[in-house]
């Protein structure tokens, strides 16, 4: 046991929930961030300004949103070069058998084939053939094992929450609202923000709401605290110009020194 503890720790392998729960699952949502949803707001400007060309650049970005999660996982589970490449394959068969639990399949299937790979990464004279075949056949394995089941669980669950909402749509919309909605606070928001594209009608209504909500409330309550911080009330400049043309800043031959903006010019 102790001689696996150390291979563990060599290979940098922590099984904690700070590293499987927090920090995959954090940069799981800026790849899906980086691929779906700039995507999707590229193929809607595309689409509104009829601009066939935008509309196709997101086209290409949604469909590499798989790969794009696996990727961000393997890089917060610091995987070598050769396991991160490999989960290009991973990701994008786990989200694409995944269905609606595509991004749910992505995490669990990704997080494993990383830290296999990352078991054997190095470990043999033939590493360049060896680390990519374990880590691929593990994950798209995998994939074909669990996706299917993992997608099947998730749209059942959608199915139960929107037959819930028509039956009590008072309650249960604010359940899901304010579920959706704390859920945006999280290192799940990549989940919330699945959730909300995958559900329609008053579920859907209910899901948006409380995206919306949660966002308002971050704008109003750090109003304070970002004005104070950009605005003095005391002084008629932002903080940043006030540094450029500041004493400190004018002995040191900082270039920013000449730059002197009244009011007027803001």
């Amino acid at each position: 046991m102790d001689k696996f503890k150390a291979f563990l720790k060599r290979k940098d392998i922590v099984i904690s929930w700070q590293r499987y729960g927090i920090d995959a699952l954090s940069a799981m949502a800026q790849g899906l961030f980086a691929s779906l949803l700039v995507g999707t707001i590229l193929s809607t400007l595309g689409t509104q300004l009829n601009i066939p060309v935008l509309d196709e650049i997101g086209g290409f970005a949604k469909s590499v949103s798989g790969s794009a999660m696996a990727i961000a996982i393997g890089y917060a589970l610091k995987c070598p070069p050769l396991v991160l490449f490999s989960l290009t394959a991973v990701g994008y068969s786990a989200n694409a058998l995944g269905g609606a639990g595509g991004p749910l399949s992505v995490l669990i299937i990704a997080i494993v084939a990383a830290e296999l790979g990352k078991m054997v990464s190095k470990e043999t004279k033939v590493d360049i053939l060896v680390t990519p075949c374990v880590t691929i056949l593990t994950g798209c394995g995998l994939s074909m094992l669990i996706a299917p089941a993992v997608g099947t669980a998730a749209s059942s669950l959608g199915a139960v929450i929107r037959w819930a909402t028509t039956q009590q749509p008072f309650w249960m919309g604010i359940l899901i609202s304010v579920v959706v909605g704390m859920a945006l606070t999280l290192p799940i928001s990549s989940a919330a923000i699945c959730a909300t594209l995958s559900l329609t009608g008053l579920a859907g209504g209910a899901a948006v709401a409380g995206c919306c909500a949660q966002m308002i409330g971050f704008a109003v309550m750090s109003w304070k605290e970002t004005a104070s911080a950009v605005w003095s009330p005391r002084e008629s400049a932002p903080r940043c110009c006030r540094w450029a043309t500041s004493s400190k800043t004018r002995k040191s031959g900082s270039r920013l020194s000449s730059l002197r903006l009244s009011p007027g010019q803001l």
